[in-house]
């Protein structure tokens, strides 16, 4: 299943003894709190799991997203590299590197990347950066080698990927997000529960509830808006508390992912996945078997209305950190939302038919979009209040 945001690599990627190559192209009782054990272990040592517990009637990873901000507000202090061994690179090398990263970003992003040009170039860098970084770990399991795909296959990776933390990049792109991670304070955590979220879509093809179904949205495209944040910056004059605008770009990513899963229904189950709840599923009678005959029913619709206003839900808990960024920043951010609500919107034209069809927004409406999304980015983060 893709990450929430379009990130893409098409150049060889050689993971130690494998190559791979990726295509050319993430209301309950307003008290109410539970922990809900984690259905599935995906590891031996699964210690690093968060935990998935429900706030006000909204799933949450409060304590992992708390721990990752404490992680990278304290990288902010010079001497909490002193662990990281800094690669020195010829300077002609790491502007290729980077250039490569851009080059992906525009080919296979183009609304995004034009929302990132108006970053400074440190930060246009370091996000086109982690974007590719993100498209090569989502194409092992979405690629067209996903199929000999196995679990030492992404151990690889993520070895890989502390070589990467450690100043050690295996090629040119890996050493544009080497570079990154040296000049932000980024911790390694949020890439490692992304490796995790793959881990999940080669053993699981089936989510029992929402719950279940959160924790991997949480994994393969939340993580993305907590590896962004400390990149693209929260503005001085920011109303909010720094973890309250790291789950709004969490909500960004649930948001975003939940948008896929609506809109590539016939596209998964043609594959055999069903990345829907299936106790809400059968709340309205439905079972895999109508999925997989491609009817559009009322019950179909009826579910499919539910869905799309949960999806809404999250965006909505997602607005008043956009606008807590810094400023130079928050054009991309918004126009990603607003461009996914309008999956949406494009699904409920279809008559909720995302069986046959695939809901798409047009190149006239995404450059209409893009003023009003520069217009939104411009508001005052002093006056935004967080829903």
């Amino acid at each position: 299943m893709s990450t929430a945001l379009p990130y893409a690599a098409h150049q060889t990627i050689t993971s130690r003894n494998c190559i791979f190559l990726p295509q050319n192209c993430a209301k309950t009782s307003a008290r109410s709190e539970v922990i809900i054990s984690i259905p599935k272990k995906l590891r031996k040592d699964s210690s690093h799991l968060p935990e998935l517990s429900i706030k006000n009637g909204i799933c949450s990873t409060d304590e992992v997203v708390r721990e990752i901000v404490h992680r990278q507000s304290k990288n902010i202090n010079p001497n909490a590299y002193n662990a990281r061994r800094r690669p020195s690179f010829h300077p002609m090398f790491l502007d290729e590197a980077y250039e490569r990263c851009k080059d992906i970003c525009a080919e296979y992003a183009k609304t995004f990347y034009l929302g990132t040009l108006l970053m400074t170039e440190d930060r246009q860098k370091a996000i086109w950066a982690i974007y590719v970084w993100c498209r090569r770990t989502d194409e092992l399991v979405d690629g067209p080698n996903a199929a000999h795909l196995s679990s030492a296959v992404l151990d690889r990776w993520e070895e890989r990927l502390e070589d990467i933390f450690d100043g050690r990049p295996y090629d040119m792109l890996d050493a544009a997000l080497t570079d990154t991670v040296h000049s932000f304070p980024l911790d390694i955590k949020p890439f490692k529960d992304m490796i995790e979220g793959m881990r999940m879509d080669t053993m699981k093809n089936r989510y029992a509830n929402f719950h279940e179904l959160y924790l991997y949205c949480y994994y393969v495209a939340g993580t993305v808006g907590l590896m962004s944040v400390p990149v693209m910056g929260i503005a001085a004059e920011s109303s909010l508390s720094a973890l309250s605008i790291y789950n709004a770009a969490l909500y960004l990513g649930i948001g975003n992912q939940l948008t896929n899963i609506l809109r590539d229904v016939g596209e998964d189950a043609s594959r055999g996945r069903v990345y829907l709840p299936q106790d809400e599923l059968g709340k309205f009678g439905l079972r895999d078997e109508d999925i997989f005959s491609r009817k559009v029913s009322d019950e179909w619709r009826g579910f499919m209305k539910e869905q799309i206003t949960r999806a809404r839900f999250y965006f909505d808990q997602a607005e008043a950190g956009a606008s807590q960024l810094d400023k130079p920043s928050r054009w991309p951010v918004w126009s990603s939302l607003m461009l996914y609500r309008m999956i949406l919107d494009s699904i409920e034209s279809n008559d909720y038919d995302n069986l046959t069809k695939r809901a798409y927004v047009g190149r006239t409406k995404k450059l209409m979009t893009l003023p009003l999304a520069f217009t939104r980015a411009q508001s005052d983060p002093s006056l935004v209040v967080f829903q």
